[in-house]
């Protein structure tokens, strides 16, 4: 009877191991995971013939998420979770084996899980079997075959399903590592196209560079640098020096159309330079500015700035930082060039205030070599100003001395200059607007004629004025020292022994008491009078008591007589002031 009913059987075994092959075969041919695991349960549902099939993919937390189903009703169970260890599919997981169960709800040897369970009532799974899906010794998943009623599944039908879902799992591994290689080679590709895209850039961008270095090496300056700049890039471009003076600028063939707007420009520009990046914004009219700060190590040389209409590429900015490096280069080319031609400038200003009168062949050449004429230097300037070193000064000074065939330099601490002749008072007043338009701050300049060749008399003249006007208040003033004519003997070497007997008979009585009792009556006299005799003011300007200042004045009266206040009081203001011009000088 067995032999009989195994005769019987080998046929549909032969035709299930027919479909088996032929279905693996399929499953080989596609390519797409999502293809692969709707395929495998269809198979097996067709293999099998139970009621549904689903197939459940193991997550890194253990859980297993139903990701393919065929015969189901309810959308439910086809995005079911089972948590780890529970339920037919856990048992499957942690054994690597097949289980079957015949009546899911009354088996007690499963953990059951209240969720799942209820999707599994909704459904109406009742007999449930379950294989494991293993790749290369590893368990990524499990195929079930469910029915809708009791049943025991046989020997046959496991072996059957185990044995799909070898092939399966192996044609799920193979898609995902399909799909993996062609993710791959997508973004291998994608990235090709950057590096391609990249290269252009660079190469776009070192184009605008040789560019630029070839107008440095021809000799061309910041102009043609801006000018060569715009035409690379279209648009406008423009130069600024570290201060934000506009040194150059260049415009393309089709210039913009519109007023700038200073205050954005003004806020691209210091985003530049506090950023040490690239800087673009966008106006009301559609124009875009971008800023590039042009330095070297710490210091600020300029900054580049292109006025546009498209938004800036990543080749544009690219192309704007190298032009910085260029335009860099060249002021630091100019620099050490002008610096180099300020210090020989310093060197021949002093020179020819210590040699005046002796003028020799070889200053005459160097000055040549300037487009300085020395027998044309007519007028000698020395400046100061609060808070600003003389060779702060002098540097502004090297600027108005190559536009006026001048020499500019620093001599005894003071800032001087020494220009051609002309109108020294309307000389005097312009060089002062432009130092104090550049400085921002109060600047005192006073400006001496000179006679043959006599540069260190005028410096002698010059600085003893500036002296005598910061004595007198001055602090912002350009102008001679003819203004300061009344007081020429206070400095003028050649009347000292006039300005000598003049002082002695009005306070010379007073400057012996000074000198042989250490006390100061010149101070306390000077002050009476310029306070007008007010006692109380005087004393808060000494800073002395009231009484203090009764005794020194009653010692000026035994010094002076008892008439020096009712008398004409003139020529001892004029002593008194006079002398403290003098100690001013000496300072």
């Amino acid at each position: 009877m067995n032999e009989r009913a195994d005769a019987t059987s080998r046929p549909g075994r032969e035709r299930e191991l027919a479909s088996l092959y032929a279905t693996a075969r399929s499953l080989t041919a596609l390519g797409d995971v999502e293809d692969v695991l709707d395929s495998i349960v269809r198979h097996a549902h067709d293999l099998i013939g139970t009621d549904f099939t689903y197939l459940s993919l193991l997550s890194d937390d253990g859980a297993l998420s139903i990701t393919a189903s065929e015969g189901t009703i309810s959308s439910a169970f086809r995005s079911a979770h089972i948590p780890p260890r529970t339920g037919l599919g856990g048992k499957v997981i942690e054994s690597r084996a097949a289980h079957w169960v015949g009546d899911y709800f009354n088996d007690t040897s499963l953990r059951h899980d209240p969720g799942f369970d209820s999707v599994v009532d909704n459904e109406g799974l009742v007999a449930l079997l379950g294989v494991p899906l293993l790749v290369r010794d590893r368990v990524i998943g499990a195929l079930f075959a469910a029915h809708r009623s009791a049943r025991q599944f046989r020997t046959d039908e496991i072996a059957l399903l185990s044995a799909f879902a070898d092939h399966a799992a192996v044609a799920l591994d193979n898609a995902r590592l399909y799909e993996e290689s062609r993710s791959a080679l997508t973004e291998l590709r994608s990235a090709y196209r950057t590096i391609e895209h990249q290269m252009e850039a660079m190469r776009r961008a070192q184009s605008v560079h040789e560019a630029l270095t070839g107008v440095v090496l021809a000799g061309g300056g910041p102009q043609a640098v801006a000018s060569e700049l715009a035409q690379q890039m279209g648009g406008r471009v423009e130069i600024l020096d570290g201060s934000g003076i506009l040194l150059a600028h260049g415009t393309c063939a089709e210039p913009l159309d519109g007023s700038v707007d200073d205050e954005l420009l003004a806020q691209v520009i210091d985003g530049a330079r506090s950023t040490g990046r690239a800087v673009t914004a966008s106006g009301s009219d559609g124009i875009r500015h971008s800023a590039a700060a042009i330095r070297a190590g710490e210091s600020l040389l300029g900054t580049v700035v292109w006025s546009h209409h498209q938004e800036p590429s990543a080749t544009d900015v690219r192309s704007l930082e190298l032009a910085t490096h260029v335009v860099g280069l060249l002021i630091l080319k100019e620099n050490a060039a002008a610096d180099a031609a300020e210090r020989l400038s310093g060197e021949l200003l002093t020179e020819l205030i210590v040699s005046s009168l002796r003028v020799d062949d070889t200053q005459r050449t160097r000055a040549r070599s300037r487009g300085v004429d020395l027998d044309t230097l007519g007028m000698l300037i020395v400046a100061q100003a609060d808070d600003t070193s003389a060779g702060d000064l002098v540097r502004h000074l090297h600027t108005i001395a190559r536009q006026e065939a001048a020499l500019a330099g620093e001599h005894l601490g003071r800032a001087v200059l020494i220009a051609p002749g002309g109108d020294a008072e309307l000389f005097a007043r312009a060089v002062h607007q432009r130092l104090r338009t550049a400085l921002g701050r109060p600047v005192l300049l006073i400006c001496e004629h000179v006679t043959d060749h006599n540069w260190a008399r005028a410096f002698s003249r010059a600085r003893d004025c500036t002296t005598v006007a910061r004595h007198l208040g001055a602090t912002d003033l350009g102008t001679t020292t003819d203004r300061y004519a009344l007081y020429a003997l206070v400095f003028d070497a050649a009347r000292r022994d006039e300005f000598d007997r003049f002082l002695a008979d009005t306070i010379g009585p007073i400057l012996d008491y000074d000198t042989k009792r250490s006390t100061d009556l010149v101070t306390t006299l000077s002050a009476y009078f310029d306070h007008d005799g007010n006692l109380r003011r005087t004393a808060q300007a000494l800073q002395v008591h009231l009484n203090t200042l009764l005794k020194r004045l009653d010692r000026a009266t035994s010094v002076l007589g008892r008439d020096w206040r009712t008398t004409d009081d003139l020529p001892l203001r004029l002593a008194l002031r006079m002398e403290s011009l003098r100690r001013a000088a000496l300072l």
